[in-house]
C-alpha cells in the first residue's frame, strides 16, 4: 500500500476551506471554531470558498476555488478567546497605554462536504 492509499483510507473526505482570512482542513464530524460569523446557534452555515477537496483518494485542486463545491455545517456556540493584554511604554517620557483585547469566534460543526 502507497502513503496516499493509507491516508485515503484513514480520512475517507476532506476539504480545505477558506473563512475569515484563515485556511481549514475539515472532514464531516469536525468540530472548528473560526472567526466570529454573524449567525445565530443553531442555524445552518455554507462555506463556499473550498481551496482542496479530497474524496476516495481523489484530490481536485481550486484555482483558486473549486467551482460547485460546498461545505455545510452547524453553528454551535458564539464564543470569545482568552484576553490578551497590549501594554505600551516608552521609558523617560510618562508614556503608557494598557488595552484589553478579546477575540470573538463561532463553533461550527461540519455536517457535510459535496
Amino acid at each position: 500500500m502507497t502513503n496516499s492509499t493509507i491516508f485515503a483510507k484513514l480520512l475517507p473526505m476532506l476539504a480545505v476551506i477558506k473563512t475569515g482570512g484563515k485556511q481549514y482542513v475539515v472532514q464531516p464530524g469536525d468540530k472548528v471554531t473560526i472567526e466570529k460569523l454573524d449567525l445565530e446557534e443553531g442555524k445552518d452555515v455554507t462555506f463556499a470558498e473550498i481551496l482542496l477537496w479530497e474524496k476516495d483518494g481523489k484530490i481536485t485542486i481550486g484555482t483558486p476555488f473549486i467551482k460547485g463545491a460546498e461545505v455545510k455545517g452547524k453553528v454551535l456556540a458564539q464564543t470569545k478567546g482568552k484576553k490578551l493584554i497590549i501594554f505600551k511604554y516608552k521609558p523617560k517620557k510618562r508614556y503608557k497605554r494598557k488595552i484589553g483585547h478579546r477575540q470573538k469566534h463561532t463553533q461550527v460543526e461540519i455536517v457535510s462536504i459535496s
